[in-house]
C-alpha cells in the first residue's frame, strides 16, 4: 500500500496522544483549476481511535497559468514546483512522483448543456483519457472525477457509459459509484449539479457509499453567503465592474429572481436574440434561495447579478458562493479569476466527498445514501441516473 502511515507530530497540526499514527494518501491531479478539489481534499480528515486519516498534495496539473498560480498560493506554497503548468498531453505521466489518491475534473466544454456538446469529437472530449493514464500508470487506491450533468446525455448517454467503462476498468479495476449532487442540498449556497465518480481499488474490497444530503429542506441563500458576515472592505478580488447605463437601466426593471426573458421590460430594454434563450442572462439571485449555477465565462448578461444592486457580482461575492474563504486568493485579472471561480469545484462539496472516502478507508460508517446513477456491469454498460 503505499499510503504512508506515520508517527503524528511530524507534519500536522492535530494534537493526540504521544503513539498516534497518521494514514496519508498522496493525492496527484490533472486539471486542476484553482485548486477546490485539493482545498476540500486538505481539509479532510478523519480520525479513528489514535489513527487520523488524511490526504496530502503531492502533484498538479493545469495549462492555464492564473489558476497554476493560485493554486501554487494556496494549496501548496512550500512546494511551489509541484505544480506543473501546461498541457496535459506533453506531461510525461511516467515521470511524476507515485500517488495513491487521484482527482481530475476533466474539461467539460464538450459536454456541457450550454454549447454544441460535441464529446468525443470536440477538442475537450478525449482529455478524459489522460486520468485512465495516470490511472494505469500509478493504480492508486482512490479516485474522484467530476463533470457536469450533462455529460450523462451526450451522444444518447455513449460518450458517458464508455468514460465509466474505461475508468472501471483501468489499473487493477475500479469498484465505482457514480452519482448526480445536488449541491444545494449540501450546505453549498448555489444550484450546482454535477455527477461525481468515486472508484476505489477492487483489491480493498471496499465501495463508496453517497453521503447524505445535510440540508435537503433548508438551504443556505444566497444571501446569507455573501452578506453573513459581511465581506470586508479590504478583500482582495472584490472590484466592482463597470456597468453601462442601459444594464443599470436594465436591472432595475428585473426583479430578484426574474431573468431578462421573464422580466417586464420596456422596449428599448429588451434583448432581441434569436434561438436559445439562456435562463442565466441578466438573471439577479434571488435572497431567499441558494444561487444559481456561478459560470466561468461568457459575455454581456453571464456575470451573476445581485438581487438588489443594479450590478454584477464580485468575484468574492462568486467565491463566496462557491464556498472558497476569504483568505484564498486568486492571481490574474478580474476576467481570468471569474474564470478560475467559476470552473472551480466548490471546496465545500469536495471536502464532504473526500472525508467520506476516508471514513470508508477508516471502517467509519456514516449516514448514506443510495446512488442515484446506477451503472449495469454488462458488455458495453448502461447507465440510468435520477434527475
Amino acid at each position: 500500500m503505499l499510503a504512508e502511515t506515520k508517527k503524528m507530530g511530524e507534519k500536522n497540526n492535530i494534537h493526540m496522544g504521544k503513539d498516534s499514527e497518521i494514514v496519508s494518501f498522496r493525492l496527484g491531479e490533472l486539471f486542476c483549476g484553482p485548486g477546490g478539489l485539493a482545498y476540500g481534499a486538505k481539509n479532510a480528515i478523519v480520525r479513528k481511535g489514535n489513527t487520523i486519516y488524511r490526504i496530502e498534495h503531492a502533484w498538479a496539473n493545469d495549462y492555464h497559468s492564473d489558476s497554476c498560480e493560485t493554486y501554487r498560493k494556496n494549496i501548496c506554497p512550500e512546494k511551489p514546483e509541484s505544480i506543473i503548468c501546461g498541457d496535459v498531453r506533453e506531461l510525461g505521466i511516467q515521470s511524476l512522483r507515485p500517488i495513491d489518491a487521484f482527482a481530475y475534473g476533466f474539461p467539460c466544454n464538450d459536454f456541457s448543456n450550454v454549447g454544441e456538446r460535441k464529446g468525443f469529437n470536440g477538442t475537450f472530449g478525449p482529455l478524459y483519457t489522460y486520468g485512465v493514464m495516470v490511472l494505469n500508470a500509478f493504480k492508486p487506491k482512490f479516485f474522484v472525477a467530476e463533470n457536469v450533468s450533462g455529460i450523462t446525455n451526450t451522444h444518447d448517454g455513449k460518450a458517458f457509459e464508455k468514460i465509466l467503462n474505461d475508468l472501471k476498468n483501468a489499473g487493477d479495476g475500479y469498484n465505482l459509484t457514480v452519482n448526480l449532487y445536488k449541491f444545494e442540498e449540501y450546505g453549498i449556497p448555489q444550484m450546482r449539479h454535477r455527477i461525481i465518480i468515486v472508484g476505489i481499488d477492487r483489491k480493498q474490497g471496499l465501495f463508496f457509499k453517497v453521503p447524505k444530503p445535510t440540508t435537503p429542506e433548508k438551504f443556505v441563500t444566497s444571501k446569507q453567503a455573501i452578506e453573513s458576515p459581511p465581506i470586508p472592505a479590504d478583500a482582495m478580488n472584490n472590484e466592482f465592474t463597470a456597468q453601462s447605463e442601459i444594464v443599470v437601466e436594465r436591472l432595475k426593471h428585473i426583479k430578484p429572481g426574474e431573468n431578462v426573458w421573464t422580466a417586464d421590460l420596456p422596449k428599448h430594454l429588451q434583448l432581441n436574440v434569436k434561438g436559445a434563450k439562456l435562463s442565466q442572462i441578466y438573471k439577479r439571485l434571488d435572497p431567499g434561495r441558494p444561487s444559481y449555477t456561478i459560470t466561468g465565462s461568457g459575455g454581456g448578461g453571464t456575470h451573476g447579478y445581485h438581487w438588489d444592486e443594479p450590478r454584477a457580482l464580485t468575484n468574492r461575492e462568486r467565491a463566496r458562493i462557491q464556498t472558497f474563504p476569504d483568505s484564498y486568493i486568486f492571481e490574474g485579472s478580474k476576467e481570468s479569476v471569474r474564470k478560475q471561480i467559476g470552473m472551480a469545484v466548490s471546496p465545500k462539496m469536495s471536502q464532504i466527498i473526500f472525508e467520506s472516502i476516508l471514513n470508508t478507508f477508516a471502517g467509519v460508517d456514516y449516514d448514506s445514501v443510495p446512488a442515484n446513477c446506477k451503472f449495469e456491469e454488462t458488455l458495453y454498460g448502461s447507465l440510468k441516473c435520477e434527475k
